[in-house]
């Protein structure tokens, strides 16, 4: 199912600049971009992935992580195949990094299938799994049906896309979760092969125009140094201290055979974001990672794994203090 991409040139050679995401790939007729789904065909752009789902499943919201948007609802989750960076570390490589064909659910098809997720308590729909960035013609397609039938829209994406196509999408996406890999350019090159001034791009137009969390994977001897986790943090801390920030524990993965990170440099990584941001959450540990009223300390969502318990949280208030709880997107 075939679709011409939006955003990019051709010249009188029939040469394409696709001009999605920040690669700006240069491509001859029969070339794909780096991101292995969208093609130089006779001098136009297409993308092979439009419509094609690689994975559909309805999850706990909070697995994407969001843990401050609709806490203990539901989420149908769906992605496709590609990517456009090239994370040695990839923990979905065989979708992303791998260009398969699973089943093709039209836009109207997917709506339905949303609609039904309703009664199994789905807010809406998740576009996660690989990088949906580059399933950009269907997720714009898509959000704007969602958003007409009153379903929610989250994004969970490296962040890795130009500013033209996030204004377009942007007034369709109710919630983000940004992977913010590292906080140094040297990582998203060795790593990665990307940069990272325009995922901070990304992470600052988002912020403040829809619900915003971010993850970071501390991968040891890499991007787990005491003055980078400040660095991150403070920058985070600057856009709004209210930012969730999930640090995320590696195991090891795809290319990257490094032993799993330690739990004191979890801790340790915790205790340092602490110092800047309101609320830091450990990810792949198995741990309980709760949320407490910044006003009264009160306990307002118990987490244990996915299971969660609304402890004093009632719609969007502190059923303790009666404190209005902001940060929290409950309604």
């Amino acid at each position: 199912m075939l679709k011409e991409a939006l955003y990019y040139k051709a010249d009188s050679d029939n040469l394409i600049e696709c001009h999605l995401c920040p690669h700006h790939c240069k491509l001859k007729v029969g070339q794909k971009g780096s991101c292995q789904v969208r093609y130089n065909e006779n001098g136009k752009l297409y993308t092979q992935n439009y419509a094609n789902v690689s994975s559909l499943a309805l999850d706990p919201i909070e697995k994407k992580p969001l843990y401050h948007f609709f806490p203990s609802k539901m989420i149908l989750s769906a992605g496709t195949y590609g990517c456009n960076l090239s994370c040695n570390f990839c923990q979905n490589h065989t979708i992303a990094q791998e260009i398969g064909k699973g089943p093709y659910i039209t836009p109207n098809e997917m709506l339905a299938i949303c609609l039904n997720a309703q009664a199994e308590n789905s807010v809406g729909l998740a576009f996660t799994y690989n990088e949906p960035t580059i399933w950009y013609e269907y997720i714009l397609e898509m959000a704007q049906l969602l958003k007409e039938n009153h379903l929610k829209v989250a994004l969970i994406t490296n962040g890795y896309i130009e500013t033209k196509p996030l204004e377009k999408l942007l007034p369709f996406i109710d919630a983000f979760n940004i992977d913010l890999k590292g906080f140094n350019n040297s990582f998203y090159q060795r790593n990665c092969k990307a940069q990272i001034d325009p995922v901070k791009n990304v992470i600052e137009k988002v912020a403040g125009k829809a619900h915003l969390e971010i993850t970071t994977l501390l991968i040891p001897d890499e991007n787990d140094d005491i003055k980078e986790m400040e660095s991150l943090a403070s920058y985070i801390a600057s856009i709004n201290p209210d930012i969730p920030l999930h640090l995320s524990r590696y195991f090891p993965a795809y290319k990257l055979k490094k032993l799993a990170t330690p739990l004191k440099t979890m801790e340790i990584s915790k205790n340092i974001a602490c110092e800047y941001l309101k609320f830091v959450y450990l990810g792949n540990m198995g741990q309980e990672s709760n949320t407490y009223c910044q006003n009264c300390k009160a306990l307002l969502i118990k987490r244990d794994n996915y299971n969660v318990d609304l402890v004093n949280l009632q719609g969007n208030k502190c059923s303790n203090c009666g404190i209005d709880v902001e940060f929290i997107k409950n309604s």
